[in-house]
């Protein structure tokens, strides 16, 4: 018997009892569409936290103060008060570096004729919008001339645009008052939204770094150093040249402790994309417990079939049908019915990963991998659970068989 004949005869038999074979595939539905929803999740979730990482700065090194212990008291990070402009400046030279830009930041109320916010000033460079990828939605960024003379200008965050200037006026040109000092709006930032963190990125107001040291703070020092690196292979050697670099500026020899900390992104994307590949395998393993069940439920049905049919199979027998025939056939049906149920679980997971897209506002992330791994694994399973009731039909004695009630 030819194997397309097989086919269809196992076709028939199944069709001819729709309503159990629907629930024999059931438990292959499930398992198959759990797969495909939870290794997306997974998938999804890593590609998430992945962007959100890559939209902090493009190949991102961030130089912070450090620590510093006086009289046996020891600040924390962020205490010691030793980064400068010229640190920045010196930066910018090293090889692998693209741009650099220091940050000063304050806390301070903004005033716009009526209207009144309180938001985040930061002072930095001309580069700023590259090292961040931040994009300008109207007007322009300041310019290094700005930069030099200390101007009065600033660049607003969206938040900011909304509250001071509800009446959706366009702000470029108008002025805002920052600590008693006039500031003159040259561009507004497109929006950029939550990081990571919950923090709203577009409650901000960018000035130039050097405006910010003379008119709002008064100091000599900045509170962060941003630097991006020209690429991702030169992150790491860039920074171990900005370490070497400042230890040699700020006279720093061991075993004296850094006055600063350099760190970079990439070990939290890769600490985030490892923790999302075990989540991934974690769920996925659950999920497959479903299609061992939905395997078992399939022996069980076959165990029936072979039980319900074992007089037709000893009158096949009796006119000459192999034993090789007959398991071939039981075969091919657990095969079908297991691979017919992967198919329309992975239908079923691809709507349910569309869902939870919608609703977690993640990308909506299918791996292929994971599709051909879910069907060919509920095939495997169809083989595995229908071999022993395919082998027991095929033993079965024709006269025997034919005596079956």
């Amino acid at each position: 018997m030819s194997y397309m004949a097989t086919l269809r005869i196992a076709l028939d038999a199944l069709l001819r009892n729709r309503a159990r074979s629907l629930l024999t595939m059931l438990g292959v539905i499930i398992g198959v569409a759990a797969v495909i929803v939870t290794v997306s999740i997974g998938t999804g979730a890593r590609v998430s936290v992945q962007k959100q990482i890559e939209s902090l700065g493009s190949n991102l090194i961030v130089v912070i103060p450090g620590s510093v212990t006086q009289g046996g008291a020891r600040s924390g990070s962020g205490g010691a008060s030793t980064l400068t402009p010229e640190d920045g400046m010196a930066i910018a030279k090293l090889p692998g570096v693209a741009a650099v830009s220091p940050a000063v930041t304050v806390r301070s109320q903004a005033v716009a004729g009526a209207n009144n916010w309180q938001t985040t000033v930061t002072g930095v460079a001309p580069t700023y919008t590259f090292v961040r990828s931040w994009t300008m939605a109207a007007g322009a960024f300041f310019t290094q001339n700005d930069v030099l003379s200390a101007a009065k200008v600033a660049v607003l965050g969206q938040t900011v645009v909304q509250n001071l200037f509800p009446d959706g006026s366009s702000p470029i040109g108008q002025t805002i008052i920052v600590k008693g000092v006039p500031f003159t709006v040259v561009g507004t930032l497109t929006a950029m939204g939550q990081s990571r963190t919950g923090q709203d990125q577009d409650d901000t107001i960018l000035v130039p770094y050097t405006s910010a040291l003379q008119r709002l703070t008064g100091q000599a020092t900045v509170g962060t150093i941003m630097v991006s690196a020209a690429d991702a292979a030169s992150v790491q050697p860039a920074q171990t040249a900005i370490t070497a670099l400042l230890e040699q500026r700020h006279h720093i020899v061991p075993p004296q402790q850094d006055d600063f900390t350099v760190r970079n992104l990439q070990d939290i994307a890769a600490a985030a994309s490892s923790t999302g590949a075990i989540l991934e395998f974690l769920l996925a393993g659950v999920a497959a417990v479903s299609l061992i069940v939905g395997g078992i439920g399939i022996m069980n049905i076959m165990l029936v079939s072979v039980t319900e049919r074992t007089r037709e199979i000893g009158l096949r027998m009796s006119v000459g049908a192999r034993g090789s025939v007959i398991l071939r056939q039981f075969l091919t049906e657990s095969i079908v019915l297991s691979t017919v149920g992967g198919i329309i679980g992975v239908l079923i997971g691809m709507v349910g990963t569309m869902l939870v897209a919608l609703l977690a506002k993640w990308p909506m992330v299918v791996p292929l991998s994971g599709v051909i791994f879910s069907v060919l694994f509920s095939a495997a399973v169809g083989v595995f659970f229908g071999y022993y009731p395919a082998r027991k039909a095929a033993q079965l004695r024709p006269i025997e068989a034919l005596r079956f009630e």
